[in-house]
This record gives C-alpha cells, structure tokens and sequence, in this order.
C-alpha cells in the first residue's frame, strides 16, 4: 500500500471541514483531514522504508495531507547533505503555513553555521512560504548563542506583501524581543518594519509571557 493510500485510510472529513477554514486558498477536496498525530505516527512507520523514499520523489504532491506527510518524513532525516536536497527540492511545492512552519530538519543543530549561509537565499526568493521559512530558521534556531544583530537587520528588511510572510516577521520580533531584547528594540524605535508587521509585533509581545511587564508597558508607547 502507498502512503497515499494509507493517508486515505486516516482521513477525516469533520476534521476536513476545520483544516479548510484554517488555510481558505488550500481548496477543499485537496484535504483529506488526517490529524496531526496520525501524520506522525506514520511517518514514523514509513521513515527508512523505500516506500518512504519513493513517497519523497513523487513531487509534486495533490494533497495537502500528503505535502504534510512529506514535511514529517523531511524532518526526520538525519544526514545534513540528504536533508538539504531533500529542502531544496520540496520548498517550491510548499503552498501553506502548516506545512511549512511543520518543517523542522533534524541536523540544523549540528550545522547551524553552514544552515544559515544557505537562509539568505531562502530570504531572498520570490516564494512566499519559503521566505516564510526561512525567517522560521532563524526564528528557531538563531535567537540564542547563535544571535547575531545582523539578522534583526535582514528580516526587518524583506518588504514581501503577503499576510503570512508579515506574520512570520511579526512572530520572529515578538520572540527576538524576549530573547535579544537590547539588539531588538531599536528597531521598533526607530520604526523600521512596516507598519502592520510593526503593529501586531508589539501585539504578539504584549501577549507573551516572556517578556516582562514593565517591557511590555514600554511596547505599548511604541504603537
């Protein structure tokens, strides 16, 4: 049996109906309504198998369950060179937030300095979710002892006029501002992002239990 045919097998139309209320450009017959778990669970099933791998060639996928039985079996890989060809070939076919922001390959840890040379590009493309992506790299994996200030340029400079791109600038300054708030706050200062992805980083901070009250009653003077 293919993974197609197993995801068949899962599907869940009532939960169908929700996912597409959730993510309105993904048409409607292309979900299948598989619940998270059970992507999980059998990805976990599928991972090593050659029915995995020939699941991984079949690009492009017609389903949204399967571009996120994809992203779960990707993640998984642990050999960095095999992640990466695996990335570059599946990022064009990325179409949604929940794919894309279920994306999370395993070696980055290991290899944070050569994973981040290769984010710039992702930045720098015309693709919105896999601009999406790329500033969630950094989000995740580059706000800690990797930080590097220079970033906080960078994201705040990508101009992309797409609702879930902006959310994702607006979501990676929320979170730099818990963790870097000295190198992050100036930027707010100075009014560098535009103006709604300025707006709803203040918003998302504010509601963060991360940052302290008395920072968040300056966030507020900011507005």
């Amino acid at each position: 049996m293919t993974a197609e045919e197993r995801l068949l097998d899962l599907a869940d139309a009532k939960n169908a109906d929700f996912v597409a209320r959730l993510i309105p450009h993904v048409p409607r017959e292309k979900i299948l309504g598989v619940r998270a778990p059970a992507i999980t669970a059998l990805a976990r099933e599928l991972r090593g198998t050659e029915e995995a791998e020939a699941f991984l060639a079949r690009l492009p996928h017609d389903r949204l369950d399967e571009n996120n039985l994809h992203a779960a079996l990707l993640s998984a890989v642990k050999d960095y060179d095999r992640s990466l060809a695996l990335l570059e070939a599946f990022l064009p076919h990325v179409d949604n937030w929940a794919t894309c922001d279920s994306l999370r390959p395993a070696p980055v840890k290991k290899n944070r300095a050569d994973f981040r040379g290769r984010i710039e590009r992702w930045l720098s493309s015309e693709e919105p979710y896999t601009v999406r992506f790329g500033i969630e790299m950094l989000m995740c994996h580059y706000l800690d002892e990797s930080f590097e200030p220079e970033q906080n340029e960078r994201v705040a400079a990508i101009r992309f006029d797409h609702y879930y791109v902006r959310m994702m600038q607006a979501w990676y300054f929320a979170t730099a501002l818990a963790k870097q708030w000295d190198a992050t706050v100036p930027l707010l200062e100075r009014r560098e992002l535009e103006d709604w992805t300025h707006r709803k980083t203040i918003q998302k901070a504010i509601e963060s239990f991360r940052v302290s009250d008395e920072r968040k009653a300056y966030l507020r003077t900011l507005k």
